[in-house]
């Protein structure tokens, strides 16, 4: 049995579809439908199970760990702006190594870190300690466990992978409210308004942003791999401007019209300009393939928000 907490999620849910894709419908979902429109992520998913991760938490053993063939932990609060420390750390971090304890020497475990560890990215964006400045609780519930991490590998009998995910988009994401990415904002903007409004400066503000059927591709590649360990950026490798992104999604709505408004004098000094993954170490771990273009995975998501307002309505296919 394949374990996916926040398996109703945005990259949770892909990854189910993934799995599905490859004909394996053994899986069991960790995660909770307090929003409840979540469950939207999962009409045209294939699982054996949906347990509430606080469930799950309080009895993991109850679900028997000794069928597990890998466990997928994507679960957490993603909410950047989430300033309860306490709260976080419990579901981040101290959740992290509960679950990490039960598949060492049992099963792969394979886990959602976050390039927010580099913070403001000022000593660049590789998978190195000196690079690593958190500048929230959301980003430091992250750099603790790939801290815990890293002291557990070197006797780690079996695999253990961190994903440090980057600006990632694409289908499944409607229930993240503000923390939804650009492209799913700019398409409910576009119906509203007919426009595309961008902050002046837009073309110098630049993020990796990568298409969620590659972050999910990465996962995989991991885990056909399981004698590769470690913790690894998952992006592009390639800086995309904020411009570039709007331009990219006015073309596939006709009539659109980019327009500039004022930078919020709130986000002055606290807006992230730059991110770019260094993919040294993951193409050092073996993956080779080419990530999606930005115009590419754009047009993908674009044509699903279209028809079906963000959601994958029918099963995966091999």
């Amino acid at each position: 049995m394949y374990v996916v907490t926040g398996g109703a999620g945005f990259i949770g849910s892909n990854l189910v579809r993934g799995l599905n894709r490859r004909g394996i419908t053994d899986v069991l979902v960790v995660d909770d439908l307090e929003t409840s429109a979540k469950h939207l992520g999962l009409n045209a998913l294939e699982f054996v199970d949906l347990v509430d991760y606080r469930d799950f938490l309080a009895r993991p053993e109850a679900h028997d760990p000794s069928s597990w063939d890998a466990v997928f932990h994507q679960g957490a609060c993603s909410d950047t702006m989430e300033t309860d420390g306490r709260y976080m750390l419990s579901v981040n971090y101290e959740f992290s190594k509960t679950l990490l304890g039960l598949c060492l020497g049992r099963c792969p475990f394979l886990y959602a870190s976050s390039a927010s560890v580099y913070g403001n990215g000022d000593d660049g964006f590789r998978e190195d300690p000196a690079c690593e400045w958190p500048l929230n609780v959301y980003a430091f519930s992250k750099f603790l466990f790939d801290r815990y991490v890293r002291r557990v590998l070197p006797k780690a009998e079996t695999q253990v992978v961190g994903l440090r995910y980057f600006n990632v988009y694409g289908p499944q994401e409607n229930h993240k409210g503000r923390m939804a990415s650009v492209v799913f904002k700019f398409h409910h903007q576009i119906a509203e308004e007919k426009k595309l409004k961008v902050f002046e400066g837009s073309e110098d503000f630049r993020r990796d942003f990568v298409f969620v059927d590659d972050a999910v591709d990465v996962n995989l590649h991991f885990l056909d791999h399981p004698e590769r360990s470690g913790v690894f950026n998952c992006g592009t490798g390639r800086a995309e401007s904020f411009l570039a992104l709007a331009e990219a999604t006015a073309r596939h709505y006709e009539g659109c019209e980019v327009v500039t408004i004022p930078f919020p004098k709130e986000l002055e000094g606290k807006y992230q300009g730059f991110t770019q993954a260094d993919l040294t170490l993951l193409r050092a771990a073996g993956y080779d393939r080419e990530f999606t273009s930005l115009e590419d995975g754009v047009a993908a998501y674009v044509e699903v928000l279209k028809e079906s307002g963000g959601y994958h309505r029918r099963p995966a296919t091999a």
